[in-house]
């Protein structure tokens, strides 16, 4: 399993922390609850307090950490209520990113759209790689859209979507639906389908709610 707690190759900023810790606690390498030790993570990432304090002050901010009084700060705990909220943020964004697409070339980001969905089918047997593949369609989406706000903003609920995978894998990978969830999407936004591909992202996003709340 690859580390992301471990000391930095280059010069330490607050932002390079922020970016270690935010991929840690999405790939579960940093856990939902678990508590951050500012004496512990200075040593693993070979940097002072003060850069690593402003790191985790940023993820606060960003709702991936939370201070709790007379405690210390914590990784956020993804309940069923917060899914469905970051579901909720989530559509919002990439319903948006989709209707950006449509006003450019919508064909050729539907063909690199379809190009990451052959890359998901490709992988079927592996739920780990089909969960990052699926990650990396919905990045590129808002990528697409040319929208450096709409890709800030969808950074963080990423993490959180990888973080409800990692803690409901077994639940989140039973569907056997997923590349051709992704496969309509990508063949509406090639065809210039607006419409349609609205409607099937909100279906998608309501999927995925569905499949990972179930218990």
């Amino acid at each position: 399993m690859t580390s992301y707690i471990e000391p930095l190759a280059q010069e330490s900023t607050p932002s390079i922390i922020a970016d270690k810790l935010r991929k840690a606690i999405g790939h579960g390498e940093l856990k939902p609850g678990t508590q951050l030790g500012e004496a512990d993570l200075a040593r693993k990432l070979g940097v002072s307090r003060g850069p690593l304090r402003e790191g985790m002050q940023r993820l606060t901010q960003e709702g991936l950490l939370v201070a709790i009084r007379n405690r210390g700060l914590f990784v956020v705990d993804m309940t069923a209520d917060d899914v469905q909220d970051m579901y909720l943020a989530r559509e919002a964004i990439e319903r948006a990113a989709a209707r950006k697409i449509m006003l450019g070339d919508h064909k050729a980001a539907g063909e690199q759209l379809l190009a990451i969905v052959h890359d998901m089918a490709a992988a079927e047997g592996d739920p780990a790689a089909v969960g990052e593949i699926d990650i990396a369609f919905h990045e590129r989406l808002v990528e697409l859209a040319g929208s450096p706000r709409l890709s800030r903003m969808h950074r963080t609920y990423i993490t959180e979507t990888r973080m409800c995978i990692h803690a409901l894998e077994e639940t989140y990978t039973t569907s056997e639906v997923r590349v051709g969830e992704h496969q309509r999407l990508a063949e509406a936004i090639l065809n210039g389908d607006g419409l349609h591909a609205d409607d099937l992202l909100v279906a998608h996003m309501d999927d995925a709610i569905a499949r990972l709340t179930s218990r």
